[in-house]
């Protein structure tokens, strides 16, 4: 699960909406710019740093901010008022991301994992992000909002290979041959089973992953 440290002056500010992202799936936790932010920042590297701006935002721990990234490159995130856009420019401009307050929850929440994505592709694209779903391909292991959640070996071979192809429809044929194996006699209806199980398992009134492309097959929708 990805841990994000939020870094803002306002004790309350930083822990609504350290509660917010805790129901999109994160683990978060809240932390004043003080002296000591960068150590807390070595101690227990987040995954990704939101900065909430503002006159209360002291320079010298701005600095350690970005002191830290540098022997850690984390993605950061600021949050700024409308407002002061033109007074925080310099930082913004050393930020990845800026959202404005007051802020969008679901658009917030969007931007963080494109960043969270962006960070681990360099290392070999062992992450895939579909909105609420997490597929790490280096741990086998996938997440929906959060929780995890437990695939067979061939629902996770399923799921992996429609999800590194947003878009695009695959027949159950071939399907098959992907997943199974040329050699595999099982027919097509195997397809059909574990979809059905898969979707059982991700997706429900909130989340819908895959498509039925009717007379033809299978498809995972677009990112949205």
């Amino acid at each position: 699960m990805f841990h994000l440290l939020i870094v803002s002056p306002d004790n309350k500010t930083g822990t609504e909406l350290c509660s917010a992202l805790s129901r999109q799936g994160f683990t978060c936790s809240a932390t004043p710019p003080d002296a000591a932010l960068a150590g807390r920042i070595a101690e227990d590297p987040p995954h990704l740093l939101l900065a909430e701006l503002s006159p209360r935002f002291p320079a010298p721990a701005w600095e350690q901010l970005l002191a830290a990234r540098k022997e850690n490159p984390l993605p950061l995130i600021a949050l700024v008022d409308t407002e002061s856009l033109d007074k925080e420019q310099a930082k913004l401009d050393a930020a990845d991301d800026f959202v404005t307050k007051p802020y969008n929850l679901k658009e917030l929440t969007r931007r963080i994992r494109r960043l969270l994505h962006a960070a681990r592709s360099p290392a070999g694209g062992d992450l895939l992000i579909i909105g609420d779903l997490v597929i790490d391909k280096a741990r086998y292991e996938v997440m929906l909002g959060g929780r995890p959640v437990v695939l067979t070996f061939k629902e996770y071979e399923l799921l992996k290979f429609l999800a590194s192809n947003t878009g695009r429809v695959f027949s159950r044929e071939a399907l098959l041959n992907k997943i199974w194996g040329y050699d595999y006699y099982g027919g097509d209806r195997t397809v059909d089973v574990h979809i059905r199980r898969l979707r059982s398992k991700i997706e429900d009134a909130n989340h819908t992953f895959i498509d039925t492309v009717r007379n033809i097959g299978y498809r995972f929708r677009e990112n949205r």
